[in-house]
């Protein structure tokens, strides 16, 4: 055990404060007595081999895909190459400032330059923007650009955006944050889209349809073109929710299937590191028409004079002319645009391998799951039911543990945690809500075919251990089970002590 704030040095030792820039009566004078502190602060007292211990100690609690296992659905949790950590440090992009001059910049908006043509070229899509920090602000920004394309046709009545009820449920917050109101469709039978009640809601006031593909059951939607003609035939714009990219690079893209715009996750497909609340990337791509709303600045490619520059080229931030402003201070998360630079050019047309491998494992792990061997199936009284009906599944699957729950009531939380005392990570719980006690199980493509077969054996153990020990999971992990309703509603943010 290790408690920073409890170690006694000797007194001014462990930390260093500058000089005050006010002697306390001046202090007095200029800070409002409700802003002064009323004790001091209680710094910690460490050496710096006793603050370098706390800190491997808190390193030993956390799990991450650096540990072991991350099967987390839809999130992608997959290795980060250490060599893009290498790239991202080198001097000329670590220590250059934003608002430096164009002509001290050009390398990294060379990077951009690529990094936008590369994006655009993968999805499908004319132009990109690499300013939003996260997915979900790219959704934001896709919407936006696309409400004022239909203002700009004098359509300011589309206000209605679609999305299934399989869809990531930032889709619909995404698109009441732009003042749009969400018109929810029920999936098929077989999970897939249904267009027959896609038809039913499409009109004059359809501004656009969001929808994953691969969906979060992990299937494709093999009727996504004629769900594009629809929505396109009233007038609306199709967009792509980028979040499970990861299935399909290099074997299709959104552009094929019919869409306007979409996000890219650059903290899944790309590998910049993912988790934690961040640092995310979710830069956004249009067809030629939604271009010219685009955040402002993009980066455009122009000659050199004198064939100076980079290889005779010379970069500069453009303004696009209908522009929606910024939606980021700065230009983007350039740590993560670097990263997945890296991650690109040093794969190529080989991403199309990564998409084949993460399908591979995903259907190895799910037909692994639901065909146990003789002997573990004689231990298990239930097994789980696919929530993904379809023969071959994409780069994910769904779980239903129901009939698990149904014959000894164990559910999928009790497994999700139960699995943690074997050394893995949950999968995703309880999402899609359309799958009854859902796990969402995403192997992606950097785990071994061993890595998936003792996942698989520690998932089938579990389900057929004693219902109160799976019940009362997580044993062995430094926090036990928590209320997790109470926790959510009653933060704690800061350390307390006397």
């Amino acid at each position: 055990m290790s408690d920073l704030f409890e170690f006694k040095g000797a007194a001014g030792a462990g930390y260093a404060q500058p000089p005050p820039l006010l002697d306390e009566e001046s202090a007095r004078e200029c800070i409002p007595e409700d802003m002064r502190r009323k004790a001091l602060p209680h710094w910690p007292k460490a050496s710096e081999p006793e603050l370098v211990r706390h800190y491997t100690w808190l390193s030993t609690r956390n799990f991450g895909s650096d540990t072991g296992f991350y099967p987390l659905g839809s999130c992608t949790m997959k290795h980060n190459p250490r060599l893009n950590e290498r790239i991202v440090q080198l001097p000329g992009m670590n220590d250059i400032h934003p608002l430096a001059p164009e002509s001290h910049l050009q390398g990294l908006m060379a990077i951009y330059f690529e990094m936008q043509e590369m994006l655009a070229h993968c999805s499908g899509m004319d132009q990109v923007t690499l300013q939003p920090a996260a997915g979900a602000q790219g959704e934001f920004t896709a919407i936006r650009c696309i409400q004022e394309y239909h203002r700009s046709l004098g359509e300011s009545e589309r206000t209605e955006v679609i999305v299934p009820d399989s869809a990531h449920g930032t889709n619909p917050a995404s698109a009441t944050m732009c003042g749009c109101s969400v018109v929810e469709i029920p999936s098929g039978a077989d999970g897939r889209l249904d267009l027959d009640a896609l038809r039913a809601v499409v009109g004059d006031n359809t501004c656009a349809m969001m929808i994953t593909n691969p969906s979060t059951l992990g299937v494709f939607e093999p009727d996504i073109a004629e769900a594009s003609a629809i929505v396109h035939a009233a007038g609306g714009q199709m967009y792509y929710d980028g979040a499970n990219f990861n299935a399909i690079l290099g074997k299709t893209d959104p552009g094929l299937m019919g869409f306007d715009a979409v996000h890219y996750n650059l903290h899944k497909t790309f590998s910049q590191p993912h988790g934690g609340g961040g640092p995310g990337s979710g830069p956004i791509g249009v067809k030629e028409h939604l271009a010219p709303f685009l955040p402002k600045p993009v980066v455009e490619q122009v000659k050199a004079p004198h064939g100076g520059g980079i290889d005779g080229w010379s970069y500069t931030w453009v303004d696009p002319p209908q522009s929606i402003g910024k939606v980021q201070q700065w230009h983007g998360n350039a740590a993560a645009v670097v990263r997945a630079w890296a991650f690109y050019r040093r794969y190529g047309r080989e991403l199309e391998r990564m998409s084949e491998h993460a399908v591979l494992n995903a259907n190895y792990l799910r037909h692994r799951i639901l065909n146990p061997s003789p002997e573990q199936a004689e231990q298990i009284p239930a097994m789980p039911v696919d929530g993904a009906p379809a023969e071959v599944v994409k780069h994910e699957f769904t779980l239903s543990l129901s009939p698990v729950k149904e014959a000894t009531g164990v559910t999928g939380r009790d497994v999700a945690k139960r699995l943690l005392d074997h050394g893995y990570m949950a999968p995703t719980l309880y999402f899609p809500q359309i799958v009854p006690e859902c796990l969402m199980i995403e192997p992606t493509e950097t785990e071994s075919k061993e890595v998936l077969d003792d996942f698989a054996a520690a998932f089938l153990t579990v389900l057929g251990e004693d219902p109160d020990i799976v019940k009362s999971a997580p044993h062995t992990t430094p926090v036990g089970r928590v209320d997790e309703v109470w926790a959510a509603r009653n933060l704690v943010l800061r350390h307390h002590s006397d």
